[in-house]
């Protein structure tokens, strides 16, 4: 009896497959145009505004410094704007650099105090350090000024990076606190019962397993230091150590009060390079990143 149901069996499984399978089919094909569709229009939505002022930056515009015939004569503008671009820019890449390595080490220490050692108070101190995000940003830049001349730093690009590093703290900590806690805990104990040292663990075991974690915190300090324009403005007053975004929206009131609209264009396009580029590099370490310890049970 057995031998002459289970072929029954298969025959009705082979009946009924394509039926479902079908059915799958037009359930992905009714529910996925209007994904698509919706998705596309977001798409276009967004990246509207870059091409329209990627292809404004190098048209024809009168008042611009490409009045007829396409061409990079805003560019050129840009370029021999006050000290020049390229000092804009090494004051941008070095404020931005700095503010990653600080906040990544920083955060990577907290993150895997918070997450791995029990002491007291630590609920408390992670939630202060989380009480920073509730703090307007430019209500602190006056007093954090003070400090800084206090110390040496005013007018310094050292200065700007050590105050944004303290504006990304809060999330950077939070991040790498939940990718060290969605790490099992054998791992490192496992490399502190061959003879690791707390920070041969970390090192050697840990900071390889949270590196998506890492990528998404380094990549907010990046884009948040690259594109910031409070801070420099409070921090900085030579203009030979301004920073690109403040070297562009200088540059675009030019005399009476004319915007230079051809040469802000061409400056936006300028600091939205690198960050297009590094987002499409690290796009999948940085969807990982924020999974980190989604799924932890």
């Amino acid at each position: 009896m057995t031998v002459q149901t289970l072929p029954s069996a298969t025959r009705l499984i082979r009946t009924r497959s394509p039926k479902r399978r079908g059915g799958r089919s037009a359930a992905r094909l009714v529910f996925g145009i209007p994904y698509a569709v919706l998705t596309t229009a977001l798409a276009i939505m967004f990246l509207y505004p870059l091409i329209w002022t990627a292809v404004s930056s190098v048209a024809p515009r009168a008042g611009t410094s490409q009045p007829v015939g396409w061409g990079l004569g805003n560019y050129a503008a840009l370029a021999d704007y006050q000290a020049g671009i390229w000092v804009y820019l090494g004051n941008s890449t070095f404020v931005a650099l700095l503010t990653v390595l600080l906040t990544l080490v920083v955060s990577t220490l907290g993150g895997y105090a918070f997450a791995r050692f029990s002491f007291p108070g630590k609920n408390l101190l992670f939630l202060t350090v989380l009480a920073i995000l509730m703090v307007p940003y430019a209500t602190l830049l006056i007093p954090l000024y003070v400090i800084l001349s206090a110390v040496g730093l005013s007018n310094s690009l050292v200065g700007v990076a050590i105050v944004l590093t303290m504006f990304q703290l809060p999330f950077s900590m939070f991040m790498m606190r939940i990718s060290f806690e969605s790490v099992p805990r054998e791992l490192d104990e496992a490399a502190m019962v061959d003879g690791a040292t707390t920070f041969g663990a970390l090192r050697r075991v840990l900071i390889p397993a949270v590196k998506p974690g890492l990528i998404t915190v380094g990549m907010f300090a990046f884009l948040a230091a690259w594109n910031d324009f409070m801070a420099p403005l409070i921090l900085i007053t030579d203009t030979n150590r301004m920073t690109l975004p403040l070297a562009v929206s200088n540059l675009r009131v030019q005399v009476q009060g004319v915007i230079d609209y051809g040469a802000t264009e061409a400056g936006v396009v300028v600091l939205a390079l690198p960050c297009i580029l590094l987002f499409l590099v690290l796009q999948r370490h940085y969807v990982r990143g924020f999974m980190s310890g989604a799924f932890k049970g």
